[in-house]
């Protein structure tokens, strides 16, 4: 499963960049995803969470992507929010180009490394590519709301 799991593809088109943010260490993350709560919500932390489910699937799926990307990749990495309509795009970069995403394999679940397929479970479609020597791993999600 893993070996198809993260497959090489191109990176959706027709998104809007809403912002970009480099990251060269993982203290940078808090900032990361306060940003994007507040971008998606209004709010840099969780004030309805019956309301703000799908915002916290977001901010998982960045934190997850960009916390692999400073661990496993090569610094500086990047995380870039686009949105296309109620898809929304996370792409993040690093300077690994010539590193393919792994996703953990037999490994005691104890011990983590699953994030990869956590982002696979969230996203509507994900994939990596390479653009120059830069590795970019990309997850759209679609925006939801409870019914009122």
């Amino acid at each position: 499963m893993a070996a198809h799991l993260w497959q090489s593809l191109t990176m959706p088109g027709g998104f809007a960049e809403i912002w970009h943010q480099e990251l060269h260490s993982l203290t940078e993350l808090v900032h990361l995803r306060s940003r994007l709560r507040a971008e998606l919500t209004g709010s840099a932390t969780v004030v309805d969470p019956q309301r703000e489910h799908w915002s916290e699937r977001m901010v998982l799926v960045v934190d997850e992507l960009a916390s692999n990307a400073l661990r496993h990749g090569a610094p500086p990495a990047g995380a870039t929010l686009s949105r296309s309509g109620e898809e929304w795009l996370i792409a993040v970069t690093d300077s690994a180009g010539g590193i393919q995403p792994r996703p953990a394999v037999g490994r005691d679940p104890g011990r983590g490394g699953f994030g990869l397929y956590l982002v696979a479970d969230l996203s509507q479609r994900h994939g990596w590519c390479t653009v120059g020597d830069r590795k970019v791993l990309w997850a759209l999600l679609v925006a939801d709301t409870p019914a009122s």
